[in-house]
């Protein structure tokens, strides 16, 4: 009787974690699905799902009018650039705050955390002065610096995390041998926590491909990324939906394969430590 409980509470589990994927998913594929539309049945008052006329069309106008590929440059020297930038400074602080406490340590990080509660909007106006002033907007080094410094906490906290699961018996052992801070950290602690902080590096590229506000605020055209090439589609005329489509596919595709790809490894990272 217990089995048979528990086979029912395991496919029901199933089922409901196929649901909400798909629920998640949909969006995705109603956006897919419309980019091959006409705009005239993408804004139908009764639309199909799948019999309608299939076109590349959008893609064909959206590639003639707007230069993706330098969108997308942008987009992968933005959002890789920070993550390799904020992981050089985020593995440092995370080792310290792991393996050199003190009474402070978990105020300072509430406080770094305390920072993502803060509405961008709320500090608009002295990082556009600062970055108009040092000659920052539209930049790809602009970016860069923001991408960092928004997401920096995440990185801080998730290092932390994973590093706090790593037994201080081991980095203790490599100093009785001699090992210097800096050899101690790239030699012991790296290799050790790598699937941590590979998802880690991974979060934060996603989360830098995906950041909208601040591209739009402080690029116009040299270093706009996808975000800014999705935005581009909205006019005073109205939205054209799908040739929006089109776009928003173009631009999340590539995000969407490196999440396919290193599902594994995120995974795996995500869950570090998680089981003794």
């Amino acid at each position: 009787m217990n089995k048979q409980n528990s086979q029912a509470s395991k496919l029901i589990y199933t089922l409901l974690a196929w649901i909400i994927g798909g629920l998640i998913f949909f969006p995705i594929f109603w956006t897919l699905l419309t980019s091959f539309k006409t705009e005239a049945e993408a804004i139908s008052a009764s639309p199909s799902l799948f019999m309608f006329d299939w076109t590349l069309q959008n893609y064909i106008d959206v590639l003639a009018r707007s230069p993706y590929f330098d969108h997308f440059w942008n987009s992968v020297v933005i959002s890789f650039g920070s993550s390799l930038v904020g992981l050089l400074i985020a593995v440092p602080a995370a080792w310290s705050m792991a393996f050199v406490q003190n009474k402070r340590t978990k105020n300072l990080l509430m406080w770094m955390l305390s920072t993502k509660m803060l509405p961008p909007v709320g500090v608009l106006v002295p990082i556009y002065l600062l970055f108009r002033d040092f000659g920052l907007l539209d930049t790809q080094l602009g970016l860069v610096i923001v991408m960092t410094l928004i997401n920096l906490p995440i990185m801080v906290w998730m290092l932390y995390t994973y590093f706090k699961e790593i037994p201080n018996e081991i980095l203790e052992a490599a100093r009785m041998d001699g090992a210097s801070i800096g050899e101690e950290i790239f030699h012991v602690l790296l290799p050790i926590a790598l699937p941590g902080i590979a998802s880690t590096l991974l979060l934060n590229i996603i989360l830098a491909w995906n950041e909208a506000f601040w591209t739009l605020i402080l690029t116009a055209a040299n270093a706009a990324p996808l975000t800014a090439f999705i935005a581009s589609y909205s006019s005073p005329e109205g939205l054209f939906y799908a040739k929006l489509s089109a776009a928003s596919a173009m631009a999340i595709a590539p995000i969407l394969i490196l999440g396919w790809f290193s599902q594994k490894q995120l995974v795996r990272g995500l869950s570090f430590g998680a089981v003794k």
